[in-house]
């Protein structure tokens, strides 16, 4: 009876530390260059291809492990890997210095002279027979063969040139006319962006708002399918619903929501 409940004790022991090292965790990180903080640098987890940018201080949320690989990259920085210890895990906390992506040019070679940029004045400082050779140069036709006779430019008088009956003041006709804005297609790739952006930072938001314990906990939703769990219930409008600062709805929604999910994903 001893050796049992020893052997119980053992293998639930070393199930749990089985789960915590399973488990991700959601991590705060900075990222830092030797100037200032780097924003909208991509930050990639490897282990799980979920990745998120940093915002203007530099700062970004992703769920990792221990042993995890950070792959940050940003236009102006070489690109860096780092691997979550448990130190991070347990401070919920990952600080990336990036270095600076210098381009070294080619050499070239300056040399003085005293030109002003007038055009008078600088002609008169060119040597004589540097412009002598120079104009002998544009002037030379001993490479034209003077045999060949080209056809002349002939305009016949008979016809009629094309006759433009566009009005020139349709352009500023009235409120009914169609009007072509340049910048329409700019306005709306600019209302994608932010509207991808708002999507982006929805499901780090919504768990800083309510926590993990409740997902995790209450909900019972596996970690790693957490993402996957917002995906099923974004037809139902709840990204739309924690816009415009409904969160009790949200929250209904997941604990309706939930239960179903839970069913199917343990029938698969």
């Amino acid at each position: 009876m001893l050796k049992k409940l020893l052997f119980t004790s053992l293998f639930c022991f070393f199930t749990i530390i089985s789960f915590s090292q399973q488990r991700r965790f959601i991590v705060n990180g900075k990222v830092t260059d030797s100037l200032s903080t780097v924003r909208n640098a991509n930050v990639i987890n490897l282990k799980t291809n979920q990745g998120t940018f940093t915002s203007d201080d530099g700062e970004f949320r992703i769920f990792v492990k221990e042993g995890d690989s950070l792959r940050v990259s940003s236009v102006q920085h070489i690109t860096k890997v780092v691997i979550v210890n448990e130190e991070n895990i347990d401070q919920k906390k990952i600080n990336i210095r990036v270095k600076f992506n210098t381009v070294v040019l080619d050499e070239f070679e300056l040399k003085r002279h005293n030109l002003s940029g007038r055009l008078g004045i600088d002609s008169k400082s060119v040597p004589t027979n540097k412009r002598d050779s120079l104009l002998r140069e544009t002037m030379d036709f001993s490479k034209v063969d003077m045999r060949v006779v080209e056809d002349s430019d002939h305009i016949d008088k008979n016809v009629k040139p094309p006759l433009n009956d566009t009005d020139p003041t349709m352009k500023f006709a009235g409120v009914g006319a169609k009007a072509v804005i340049p910048f329409k297609y700019s306005e709306r790739l600019w209302a994608l962006r932010k509207e991808l952006a708002i999507k982006k930072e929805f499901p780090y938001k919504i768990m800083s708002e309510l926590g993990e314990k409740f997902f995790f906990d209450k909900l019972k939703i596996p970690v790693e399918n957490y993402f996957h769990f917002l995906e099923y219930c974004n037809p139902l409008g709840v990204e739309k619903l924690y816009k415009n600062g409904k969160t009790l709805d949200v929250i209904k929604i997941f604990q309706r929501e939930s239960k179903s999910y839970l069913k199917i994903i343990n029938k698969e």
